[in-house]
Order: C-alpha cells, then sequence, then structure tokens
C-alpha cells in the first residue's frame, strides 16, 4: 500500500484538507530530536550538567504535543460529535501508535544485549528480566526507579526505549480528549488552557522538578509525573483551541522552510543560568511552548507546498518522523555505551560514529515504516476499522 493510499484512509480522508507542512514540521522535529540526543550523551558521558550543542532540543516533545493536539481536534471533533464512538476513536488511535511502540521495545532488547545486557554501573541483568521489561513497554506498563525490570538503572519509565515515556502521556491525552475534551465548548476549552497553563508556569518557574529546565516525564521519580503530564496537557489542549479557533488562509508561501528555521534557532538557544527569583530557562521555554509553537503551527496551517521539492521533503519528512522516535534511542543506547567504553566525550573525537549512529537510525525506521508499520497498520485498519464498511 503506497504512502499516499495510506493517507487517503487516514484522519485526513473526510473531505478536509491535508496539513502536509504539519507533516514535515515534525519530520524535523524528529530529526533534531535524533540529533540532540546525540549531544546529550556526549553530555552524559562526560558528566556534564548541560549538553553544548541544541541545548533545547527537548522541547520538541513539547512541539509535538501542540501538533497532536492540533491534528486531533481537527481531524476527530466533527466525527466524534456525529458517527463516530468512543471505540472506533480508541482502535484508530491504537492502529496508529502501538505497532511502533511494540517495535521500540523489541529493537530495544535487541540494543540492550548488544550492549553488553548490563545496566549502566555494570551489573548483569537476567534475560528473565528483560522480558519482563519487554512486556511491560509493550503494555505501556512503566517502571518505578530501581525496580527489577529497571533494567538500566537510570530510572526510565520505559528502560527500553526511554522516549516512550512521551507516548505514554499522548496516550493519557487520547483518553481523556475522547472521553471530556471534545464534548466540551470552546469556551470551556479556552479555560482549561489558561488553567492548564498556569500550572505548568508555576511548574517551570520555581523549577519543582530541580533540573533548571523541562526536560521532565520521562521517570516517575520526584515530580516527573506531575510534570509530563502538565507539559502534554497543555500543548495538548492549546492545539486543540487553534484546530476550532484558527481558520487557515492556505495562502502562506515557505511555511515549512521558515517553520524548521524558527524550531532550529529555538532548540540553538543555551541554556540560561539562574533560578532567582524564577528559573530563567523556564522563561524562556514557556516563551517557545506558550507563543512561539503556536505561531510556527498557525504559519504551517496557512501554508502550502508550491513545488515539487517541498512536497517531497514534506512527505518524506512525515512519513519518517514517528518511526524515526519511536526507534532511535535503542540505537543511542550503543553509542552511549560505546562512548563510554572509550572515555571519547568530544563531538570531533567521535563525529564519524555520531553520523553512523544518526544515519542507521534513520535506516531502521525507514525499513520498519516500509516492511513493518504500513503493512501492519493497513491490515489492522482492514480487520478493526473497515471490515463492516463497503
Amino acid at each position: 500500500m503506497s504512502q499516499t493510499a495510506l493517507r487517503a484512509s487516514s484522519v485526513f480522508a473526510d473531505s478536509k484538507p491535508h496539513y502536509e507542512i504539519l507533516d514535515g514540521l515534525r519530520g524535523t522535529a524528529a530529526l533534531l530530536v535524533v540529533v540532540y540526543h546525540i549531544f546529550e550523551g556526549l553530555a552524559f558521558a562526560a558528566g556534564a550538567d548541560t549538553i553544548t550543542f541544541l541545548n533545547h532540543g527537548y522541547l520538541a516533545v513539547d512541539f509535538f504535543f501542540i501538533l497532536s493536539g492540533f491534528v486531533i481536534g481537527y481531524a476527530y471533533d466533527d466525527r466524534l460529535a456525529s458517527s463516530m464512538t468512543t471505540g472506533q476513536f480508541i482502535k484508530r488511535r491504537l492502529i496508529r501508535l502501538h505497532p511502533m511502540i511494540v517495535m521500540g521495545g523489541l529493537i530495544g532488547v535487541v540494543a540492550f544485549l548488544v550492549q553488553g545486557g548490563v545496566k549502566w554501573d555494570g551489573t548483569p541483568v537476567a534475560i528473565s528480566l528483560v522480558m519482563l521489561a519487554l512486556l511491560c513497554d509493550i503494555f505501556m506498563i512503566p517502571a518505578t526507579p530501581g525496580s527489577r525490570i529497571d533494567v538500566r538503572g537510570n530510572g526510565e519509565m520505559f528502560s527500553l526505549n526511554g522516549p516512550s515515556w512521551s507516548l505514554f502521556f499522548e496516550y493519557i491525552g487520547n483518553l481523556l480528549y475522547v472521553l471530556f475534551i471534545h464534548r466540551i465548548s470552546t469556551k470551556a476549552l479556552k479555560w482549561l488552557v489558561v488553567l492548564t497553563g498556569i500550572a505548568l508556569a508555576v511548574f517551570c518557574l520555581f523549577d519543582f522538578s530541580g533540573y533548571g529546565m523541562l526536560s521532565v516525564g520521562w521517570t516517575l521519580d520526584g515530580n516527573n509525573f506531575i510534570g509530563g503530564f502538565l507539559r502534554m496537557l497543555f500543548p495538548y489542549c492549546l492545539g486543540m483551541l487553534l484546530a476550532r479557533k484558527y481558520k487557515p488562509n492556505r495562502k502562506s508561501r515557505g511555511a515549512f522552510w521558515i517553520g524548521s528555521a524558527l524550531l532550529l534557532a529555538m532548540f540553538l538557544v543555551p541554556y540560561i543560568p539562574g533560578k532567582s527569583p524564577i528559573c530563567w530557562n523556564a522563561a524562556y521555554e514557556l516563551l517557545c511552548i506558550m507563543a512561539i509553537f503556536p505561531i510556527i503551527v498557525c504559519i504551517a496551517a496557512s501554508g502550502h507546498t508550491t513545488d515539487q521539492l517541498s512536497k517531497r521533503v514534506c512527505y518524506w519528512l512525515g512519513d519518517l518522523s514517528y518511526p524515526l522516535y519511536a526507534i532511535h534511542y535503542p540505537v543511542m543506547y550503543v553509542f552511549y555505551a560505546w562512548l563510554i567504553r572509550n572515555e571519547n566525550y568530544h563531538f570531533s573525537e567521535v563525529a564519524p560514529q555520531a553520523l553512523l549512529t544518526i544515519g542507521v537510525s534513520i535506516l531502521i525506521a525507514l525499513l520498519c515504516l516500509k516492511a513493518y508499520d504500513m503493512p501492519f497498520r493497513k491490515w489492522l485498519s482492514r480487520k478493526f476499522i473497515y471490515s463492516g464498511k463497503r
């Protein structure tokens, strides 16, 4: 099944225009996340507090959440108000998200064994515990720090594939949407955005995480769950509000390139020190999430591709984005283990290995997309969504 055909049977098929530039920007953000994690690994191996490049790359997750809110609201508000049931919505979201969650866990097992089957401190881990961790990853059951299924020993909710934490919160957002948010009026949604925005601002500005940054949600330690929940809920609801209120004119040109440049520029801003009277780095993060990201989404929604190159880039990046995000971190684990063993901590020393890690991540993502994700989702859709339709 071609990607064009897959899109035709997707959430955008109900006579609504497809926002291909939003797809492209999701791919841009996914690529920037991969590069960010390269430099995060360098900082981790060297024992540094902050990274030296794409310092705010973790904000790509918050951009993903606002995109998700916009797309979900745009695609499903009308249908849930008319003919679609809660069960049908949940089936569609499971088919869209879960195949790559399973694949990410499986690749995570392979990566864990390749790096030696040990925790970061060198403690061996029994295969039975690795398999138990895999089952928990597949069924989205988070691990508590120090538990037996915390097989890497660094407190991640999903230790075989760390970024699954954001998909865990994505599922929570989907459930809140279908059970509650889509039913409320636009006025009530505005108040929800305001209240969740205030809660997120208080959490960030007064540094409840203790990190001096919004890179929270990946563990159940401390206030991470609260931070991760707020980190999802505010941009998710804001995206839905934009989908209801903003009326794109579809006349803007160069929106993909403008949006990609803005994302890169924001992620390049260095860490901003200082926590008194507020956390100044958090103030910058809030500026991005509350102002700049919504502007980028509006610019992208108002734009359209005017040449074949831009269209192909947007479609290719859009197709790549989710598989790349879902599987790249297990490859990073292998890179991190190599860094620790070899004590190479500067990008100039490990540039070939870093580029190889990025290339392998993209290659595996493409293979998963073409050989697994697309055909498996097609089969699942036929069996569970379209089986009774003519």
